[in-house]
């Protein structure tokens, strides 16, 4: 298994629009942060977590020419609004592509994106529209996906939950406030950690900050953790240099062996 970061950074991404402080004007490759999606590499294909709004760059830059399966953690802007680009993958032949997202946002998805989910819209001759099929998952219930069981668990984030998800030796979350009893017993046992952190010191009322993330590693225990969902307050060698062992920032392009 691999996992590649795809995007690294929040809704704002880095560089920050209008900022010039010294994260948003790094000249090291590793401070520019599109927004969060990752993808899994598994012996029967590449399942994509979320589809942010760079997702076309973000493949071409990590050199992925093939998406098999869609996975959604939740449906803020900054994971979903890429899902045009998914189009090109189910416009070769492969037919309609799998994508998971939970049974409770199932409707709230279908509604934002008709062009591609009513069927009873029809396109102008010559043009193309993602072809999806969309499955469901709830927490607690593995999906078989690609040859792997993954597990989903609820997560607070904010007004509406999110979901994180176990696959194998990869635990995922990006976008939570804390782990609850469900997502650590889960989790627990995992070779590798991924959880969002925006940054260090004060709190934040939807997102876990960077000691907080920490925290939640060590009760996790995972050989290797990294951060990601991180903003323009920290910078990656600044934060590489603060973690404590075993835990690390991940970066735009880090691609991860997984046992």
């Amino acid at each position: 298994m691999t996992l590649t970061f795809l995007g690294t950074g929040t809704s704002f991404g880095v560089p920050v629009i209008g900022c010039s402080c010294r994260n948003c004007t790094s000249t090291d490759p590793r401070d520019r942060r599109t927004r969060h999606g990752a993808v899994i590499g598994l012996d029967g294909g590449n399942l994509l977590v979320d589809t942010p709004p760079e997702l076309r760059l973000q493949l071409l830059a990590c050199a992925i020419d093939r998406v098999d399966a869609v996975w959604y953690t939740h449906l803020h802007a900054d994971h979903v609004h890429g899902i045009d680009d998914v189009r090109i993958f189910s416009t070769r032949g492969r037919g309609p592509v799998p994508t998971y997202v939970p049974e409770e946002m199932r409707l709230q998805l279908a509604s934002r994106f008709p062009y591609i989910f009513d069927e009873r819209i029809e396109l102008a001759r010559g043009t193309t529209r993602p072809r999806l099929a969309l499955g469901t998952y709830t927490e607690g219930v593995a999906c078989r996906i690609l040859g792997i069981d993954v597990l989903p668990f609820r997560v607070p984030h904010g007004p509406e939950d999110a979901f994180g998800f176990r696959a194998g030796p990869l635990g995922y979350v990006t976008d939570a406030k804390r782990l609850p009893g469900p997502a650590r017993d889960i989790l627990r046992g995992v070779e590798v950690l991924v959880l969002n952190a925006l940054w260090i010191g004060f709190p934040h009322p939807t997102h876990f900050n960077v000691e907080e993330a920490v925290e939640a590693a060590r009760e996790i225990g995972a050989a290797r953790t990294y951060l990601t969902h991180l903003t323009h307050r920290v910078g990656y060698r600044e934060l590489s240099a603060w973690l404590p062992r075993g835990i690390e920032p991940a970066f735009d392009g880090l691609v991860v062996e997984v046992a």
